[in-house]
């Protein structure tokens, strides 16, 4: 372990969303003094948000993370065999005291260099099955409590609550209506429907909303206001009328306001539902992950349907807009959460923070 006085600390950002987790730590640690070292990759507008942020950063993938033309198995191989390499040779050029983010292949370039690896992650086990090979090698993992224990418990962090109250939590999120003007500009009243690319190691074999059931579902919502688009696969030519026009950084103002959001995304249907926001999410991972069955049974903020069931998914988007109270309940039930969890940025900074001591 370095000298306490070494007080740096690397983090690895692979997607839009890790940037938002991270970013009210991150600036937590400049400001407290740390040097702080920032890894990113080609994805989306991620380096823009890092770049604004005026992070020192370096692009360990500028060329992107996925080979075109190849399968999916083929290229998550491909993918770790360039993710260790990489990284080991940033983490050993910073040489930092600490290793920070949610890429599991963090733990072999800490493992190896003698570093403590903190991975945050909250996703459950069983359907990300990868992680069997990154964890046995982490000095500590952050998991939402409501994660399966599994084999992990003696390293594991837990606390109550989900990564997007790092980022989403009252004292980070003020939401602004404005916004709303700059992509529908007459405030009616609107929907929002997210369409994921499906295409990590993980989703091999896993469906989501297909675009002749998306083309059912903007036929609904279209009887009672606007219907916006946000897609991380290529839309159709008849879907391009419905793209958001948003800086990705108003997202989640966007979120907040609108009436519902129907998704074959996690993290999106998390996010909206720790803004209040009723969120429908359509996918074969419904059931499996601890932290959106918690937010569904407990709270009530969000439903999973399975991908077997698309009326199941048709009929409950009736229900939901049909009822003028909904956003009002979705509002009270929202408060309830925020009270029975914690500022999850306050604890990922003070478990990492605690690493120095050591």
């Amino acid at each position: 372990m370095k000298a306490k006085k070494d007080r740096k600390i690397f983090f690895f950002l692979n997607h839009p969303a890790h940037y938002h987790l991270f970013k009210n730590i991150i600036n937590r640690f400049i400001k407290d003094g740390f040097a702080v070292k920032v890894g990113i990759v080609k994805k989306d507008v991620l380096e823009d948000l890092v770049r604004e942020e005026k992070w020192d950063y370096i692009n360990l993938f500028p060329e992107g993370r996925r080979p075109k033309n190849l399968p999916i198995i083929l290229t998550a191989l491909i993918n770790l065999f360039k993710a260790e390499i990489r990284l080991l040779r940033a983490v050993w050029k910073f040489r930092p005291s600490v290793i920070a983010g949610t890429e599991g292949t963090l733990a072999h370039s800490g493992f190896v260099l003698r570093i403590p690896t903190v991975l945050f992650n909250e996703d459950d086990t069983k359907p990300t099955p990868e992680n069997y090979i990154f964890y046995p090698f982490a000095s500590k993992l952050v998991l939402p409590e409501c994660c399966d224990k599994g084999m992990w418990q003696k390293k594991r962090a837990s606390y109550p609550g989900y990564h997007e109250l790092a980022y989403l939590h009252p004292k980070y999120f003020t939401p602004d209506e404005k916004v709303i003007e700059r992509f529908n500009p007459r405030k009616e009243k609107y929907f929002i429907l997210r369409l994921a690319d499906l295409s990590a190691s993980h989703d091999v074999g896993k469906k989501g909303i297909s675009d002749s059931l998306a083309t059912q579902i903007i036929g609904l919502l279209s009887r009672h206001g606007r219907v916006f688009i946000t897609s991380e696969r290529p839309l159709k030519k008849d879907f391009e009328k419905f793209r958001i026009c948003i800086d990705p950084r108003d997202i989640f103002h966007a979120l907040y306001y609108a009436e519902l959001l129907i998704a074959d995304s996690q993290t999106m249907s998390a996010e909206a539902a720790v803004l209040g926001t009723p969120s429908l999410r359509f996918n074969d991972f419904v059931g499996k992950l601890g932290y959106l069955n918690e937010l569904e049974r407990k709270y009530e903020l969000t439903y999973g349907i399975k991908t077997a069931d698309p009326q199941k998914l048709l009929d409950k988007i009736n229900e939901l807009i049909k009822d003028p109270k909904t956003k009002t309940h979705w509002r009270n039930k929202r408060k309830i959460m925020i009270v029975e969890t914690i500022d999850v940025a306050e604890y990922f900074y003070d478990v990492l923070r605690v690493q120095f001591t050591k």
